[in-house]
């Protein structure tokens, strides 16, 4: 799937939420039935058009106009969430379809900041979710009953704007893209080399180097000294180059060959995408949300992608890329590669922008 570019250095707006098919999605129709229908029909978009798409109609409209997008894989359709008739139209007129839902945007930004404020609870996440209109909260099993019931209570003082569910994982930042880089405080994975002043540089995740200053090959050779660290809050971190080492702007794909790495994008939710890690090595899944907040027993990270590929300890800082487009850098999850859970990474658009590094 080609995707749409990041400018370098600059990281774009996020699409709030385009994801996989539908079926309840549906039209408004033309206001007088005996009338012919003069609805424009929706057009077929790649995965990336669509995305583009979304974010101008999302801008133009307004969270109070909306409540997100996302893709029907399908037929190719852009499915824009709306409140009333006069943004059904502009969403038409723009080739996508439009579907009646009752909560906006601004709504459930709402949410989010009661969850914020009154259940941030360790072991918990949540991210909005564009197809059933609600911000999604998860529990993970080290949950205790007495939080449980908290949190019951809050999910259920938003109504019909947030739902709550229990995963059997644990959210856990994965210590222990690519390939394995090591320290005194264990072993992580690198995500991506990048460019900075004209220097290498590498990113990987924040809570690995919070803990490591100093990162060595799997060789044991030294290769690189922490520059910046962000965790919790963000999950990235910055390490440049310190020894006369191969830098190539590829992930270890772990079968003799890489994937070139071109460019950073955004992450849209029902894309296809795959992480490189130096525990499990190559795995695939899907984005299922943007956004997320996850309350680590460390502390809590948000803004972040949430997939179902599975990952583990020592995954930690790994890449998340949609061929040669990365994407993100892993964070931590719920389960592992055996049972399968969420897991969470950090988008590396952020990490570029906050850091001054583009991708090289």
């Amino acid at each position: 799937m080609k995707h749409r570019r990041i400018p370098r250095r600059r990281a774009a707006v996020a699409v709030a939420g385009v994801a996989a098919f539908v079926a309840a999605g549906a039209t408004f129709q033309s206001a007088n039935a005996s009338e012919p229908d003069q609805t424009p029909a929706a057009r077929a978009l790649s995965a990336p058009a669509a995305g583009k798409l979304a974010s101008t109609l999302l801008k133009d409209l307004g969270t109070g106009s909306t409540a997100g997008a996302y893709y029907d894989a399908g037929s190719g359709h852009l499915v824009v969430n709306v409140l009333d008739r006069t943004a059904a139209r502009t969403v038409e007129r723009a080739g996508a379809k439009a579907r009646v839902v009752e909560n906006t945007l601004a709504e459930l930004d709402g949410a989010r900041a009661k969850l914020t404020k009154d259940a941030t609870v360790p072991g918990t996440s949540w991210a909005t979710d564009p197809v059933t209109d609600k911000v999604v909260v998860t529990a993970d099993r080290t949950v205790s009953q007495a939080a449980w019931t908290k949190l019951s209570g809050v999910v259920e003082g938003l109504g019909g704007k947030a739902e709550l569910k229990r995963s059997k994982g644990r959210f856990k930042p994965f210590v222990a893209g690519g390939d394995a880089i090591t320290g005194s405080g264990g072993r992580c994975s690198l995500g991506f080399n990048v460019v900075k002043g004209g220097q290498p540089y590498f990113l990987t995740a924040g809570h690995c180097t919070a803990a490591i200053s100093t990162w060595s090959d799997a060789d044991g050779t030294v290769i690189g000294s922490n520059e910046r660290s962000s965790f919790p809050g963000d999950d990235f971190g910055l390490v440049k180059y310190t020894a006369p080492v191969d830098h190539p702007s590829a992930v270890d794909l772990y079968d003799g060959s890489t994937q070139t790495i071109t460019a950073a994008g955004e992450a849209t939710v029902g894309e296809k995408v795959t992480r490189s890690g130096s525990t499990t090595h190559v795995h695939t899944g899907t984005v299922t949300g943007l956004n997320a907040t996850v309350n680590y027993s460390e502390g809590t990270v948000g803004g972040l992608i949430q997939t179902d590929v599975c990952a583990e300890p020592g995954d930690s800082g790994g890449s998340l890329f949609d061929g040669d487009t990365a994407l993100g850098l892993t964070s931590g999850g719920s389960g592992d590669c055996t049972s399968g859970g969420e897991t969470f990474f950090q988008p590396v658009t952020e990490a570029l922008s906050a850091t001054g590094a583009e991708i090289g």
